[in-house]
């Protein structure tokens, strides 16, 4: 593990094992490690750094106006799907999407499951919501939230 590049998850994963006392890794390596803030507080954050205003977002996500509020005011956290629907709603590009994605506490979208790879696509391509629920049906994946019931 000698030729790791400095910065790499790489790298710090071998540093974190060498390691023999972790509060000082964290204190040696703070400035590198991401912050993590609440999902509610991200999304707003969004919005204020895209100029974006919450209502067009929700109406682009296609989520029910007032479940999706619940999001933003950290009243709800989304599911998986939601959060998607989300990073449509943000017109996000693939990276914004997967940051987003972990921002909500999922995994990523993985190419080689076939209905996240059509999920990439459709974000990669800026796809609306509904052509990407007509793609998921065409070639036999659950909607986007179909499966989910919306607690109150």
């Amino acid at each position: 593990m000698g030729d790791i590049n400095k910065g790499t998850t790489t790298y710090y994963l071998s540093k974190i094992f060498k390691t023999n006392n972790i509060s000082e890794y964290i204190s040696q390596n703070k400035g590198n490690m991401k912050q993590v803030i609440p999902f509610h507080i991200y999304i707003s954050q969004l919005c204020e750094k895209r100029k974006a205003i919450r209502g067009q977002v929700i109406s682009k996500s296609t989520i029910s106006r007032t479940y999706a509020y619940k999001f933003f005011n950290g009243t709800r956290t989304p599911s998986r799907d939601h959060a998607v629907l989300l990073a449509f709603g943000f017109e996000m590009n693939y990276d914004e999407a997967q940051e987003l994605l972990t921002a909500a506490g999922y995994n990523q979208l993985y190419s080689k499951v076939e209905r996240d790879a059509v999920l990439i696509y459709a974000i990669n391509k800026k796809l609306p919501v509904i052509d990407t629920q007509i793609m998921l049906t065409e070639l036999s994946h659950p909607l986007l939230g179909a499966d989910e019931k919306m607690p109150d």
